[in-house]
């Protein structure tokens, strides 16, 4: 708690009177979303206390505060993921400083292979639950008092009236065709899964499958945020579609989904 209340007061200091309504987390090439927002303050995670740094190419490591659709954001331009040698409480550290900070509601994205047979490229898949394969989680340990409860509930750990809210935006704009419903498994990566490795998981009931996500959404859950998370389908993992795939593939479908996730995001957002 220590050292979460010396970033957040570094932060503090640093945005002055900004005061963050909402909390956004961009995902593997899914950052083009910061050129929509007014930004008022960046601040690199190298310069809060106790941060770490994003070590992944596609993450630039910029924690911003600004304004889109009309209401004030923090937005990390970049996470951390278990696989790059971080631990759990490291991991959600900056979920857990802008819950801090005031923000009252969290939007998570993240780039994940598609398991369902119905999935296509540059889908966005509202998550509505979650498989938790990573091998350990950010409540571990002694319980942060300040923060949660020591066994908190995870029977919604995704708000209903946000994703009520996501599908009902994605019908006015028009795409609601792209937007799907489903399960997302968090396994702990780097490397991507095996044939049989996808068949087990879409066996257990997942529809999509990635790398992070999971520990943020815990650690809101914990602290009483509410969630929407937003996967971009950016690889095909089911069978007769399974194909080798690169990190330069990912981001490009990724990309090109994008202004889909954006407009969605601006469009939830009015509607708080």
């Amino acid at each position: 708690m220590q050292h979460l209340h010396e970033a957040t007061a570094h932060i503090r200091q640093q945005i002055g009177d900004f005061q963050p309504e909402f909390g956004i987390i961009l995902g593997t090439g899914l950052g083009a979303l910061v050129h929509d927002i007014a930004i008022d303050f960046t601040l690199p995670y190298a310069q809060i206390p106790h941060f770490p740094t994003s070590t992944v190419e596609s993450h630039s490591g910029n924690l911003l505060a600004g304004t889109l659709a009309g209401r004030r954001v923090l937005v990390m331009q970049g996470r951390f993921h278990y696989y790059e040698g971080y631990s759990m409480p490291q991991v959600v550290f900056p979920v857990r400083v802008m819950k801090l900070l005031g923000i009252r509601k969290l939007f998570v994205s993240n780039a994940s292979g598609g398991l369902h047979p119905d999935f296509d490229y540059g889908d966005l898949m509202l998550i509505e639950d979650h498989i938790n394969l990573q091998p350990t989680n950010p409540l571990v340990g002694r319980n942060l008092d300040e923060l949660g409860p020591r066994f908190p509930d995870m029977l919604e750990p995704y708000d209903l009236a946000l994703l009520t809210q996501a599908q009902e935006a994605a019908q006015a704009l028009g795409f609601a065709h792209k937007v799907r419903r489903g399960v997302y498994a968090s396994l702990p990566g780097p490397m991507l899964e095996t044939p049989a490795e996808y068949r087990y998981l879409r066996t257990i009931g997942a529809d999509a499958v990635g790398m992070s996500t999971v520990p943020e959404v815990i650690a809101a859950v914990h602290a009483g945020v509410p969630v929407l998370a937003i996967s971009v389908i950016t690889d095909l993992c089911s069978p007769g579609k399974l194909k080798k795939v690169a990190i330069a593939d990912i981001l490009r479908v990724a990309a090109e989904a994008e202004p889909r996730l954006t407009a969605l995001l601006r469009a939830v957002l009015e509607r708080q």
